[in-house]
């Protein structure tokens, strides 16, 4: 039953990540563009021979304060220590679905008329919404066997490890992304990951559960 309370951890480190390397990449870019006619040097911190690695220590601390990702981890402590049960149940819950459908749907809007800039890379977004989901999964699905031989972990928990690890941030990731990358594209990570990488996720469970359960009885 505690495999659910994963999905908070996993979506958190999952979101700084994206944002993490998409701010790096366009470090990349700016470090790559020559300035007064000179040739460019390619380094991380825009400069020959510059800290790479403070740079990158700065993107993570950056994306960690950034609103979205604080209001996540904010989020995350509430729960674990104040408990709100009673305030989620009574003033949130009801909200939700609202919000999420008016975020969506502006979210929607915008991806359709940014739509013809993806027919660009589509072909890389298709592949990598098809066979991500498949190779996350058998990660998480690795992990939960290890776990099933050392700690006796059960043949459901990895299966459910398995389609955590599978699924896409389909209620948390578009908003998180809008607010820390509004340059993106949303028709990008919307439609690759609501668009293709769910359902895949979804048909691969027949997958994982029979892996799981050939696997742990070899």
């Amino acid at each position: 039953g505690f495999i659910g309370a994963l999905y908070p951890f996993m979506d958190i480190a999952a979101l700084v990540t994206a944002i993490l390397l998409a701010r790096m990449s366009a470090v990349r870019r700016m470090a790559a563009v020559p300035s007064g006619g000179g040739a460019a040097t390619m380094t991380l911190g825009g400069s020959p021979g510059g800290a790479d690695g403070d740079v990158v220590r700065d993107i993570l601390a950056d994306t960690v304060r950034s609103p979205a990702i604080s209001a996540l981890l904010v989020g995350l402590a509430l729960g674990a220590f104040a408990r709100p049960d009673a305030v989620v149940e009574s003033f949130y819950a009801p909200l939700f679905h609202g919000l999420l459908s008016i975020l969506m749907l502006v979210m929607g809007m915008e991806a359709w008329a940014r739509l013809s800039d993806l027919r660009k890379v589509a072909h890389a977004y298709v592949v990598y919404a098809i066979a991500a989901p498949l190779l996350h999964g058998l990660m998480g699905l690795a992990v939960g066997l290890a776990a099933h031989h050392l700690t006796g972990f059960s043949a459901g928990g990895v299966t459910l490890l398995a389609v955590m690890a599978a699924s896409s941030s389909d209620i948390s990731g578009p908003p998180t992304l809008r607010a820390a990358l509004p340059e993106a594209n949303p028709s990008a990570y919307v439609g690759a990951s609501t668009g293709l990488g769910t359902p895949v996720a979804i048909l691969s469970i027949p997958l994982f559960m029979a892996l799981s359960d050939w696997l742990i009885g070899f």
